[in-house]
């Protein structure tokens, strides 16, 4: 069992930065793959990042491509989504989940929210232009 909690969301002006922070329980999170997605009002979950265990691969949305980066740190037990030249429509709340990582998975795999076993209650972040 993992349980997730997501911190770091908040108002910010178009072009300013946030951290967002996903902090996990559990002994084993290293073995986990984590991925953040994002919910607007009225629209679907929608992939923006995720990282893999296995050599920190990393997978981005390409609308946040070359200005949002995700980490992590296993000691910390935590997955970072720095957030850089913030826009109107990254606006949401944003969600890391995680799923047990397995050498097989491939790119796609990390975008479906249904690949997912634990999600976090959500931060939200508000882009003011």
């Amino acid at each position: 069992q993992v349980q997730l909690v997501e911190s770091g969301g908040g108002l910010v002006q178009a072009g300013g930065s946030l951290r967002l922070s996903c902090a996990a329980s559990g002994r084993t999170f290293s073995s986990y793959a984590v991925g953040w997605f994002r919910q607007a009002p009225g629209k679907e979950r929608d992939f923006v990042a995720a990282i893999s265990r296995y050599l920190g691969r990393t997978y981005y949305a390409d609308s946040v491509k070359g200005r949002f980066t995700i980490s992590r740190d296993n000691a910390k037990n935590t997955v970072y989504l720095q957030t850089n030249s913030l826009k109107p429509e990254d606006t949401a709340v944003y969600y890391c989940a995680a799923v047990l990582d397995v050498a097989s998975y491939i790119g796609s795999y990390y975008s479906r929210p249904s690949s997912y076993d634990y999600w976090g209650q959500g931060t939200q972040v508000t882009v003011s232009s």
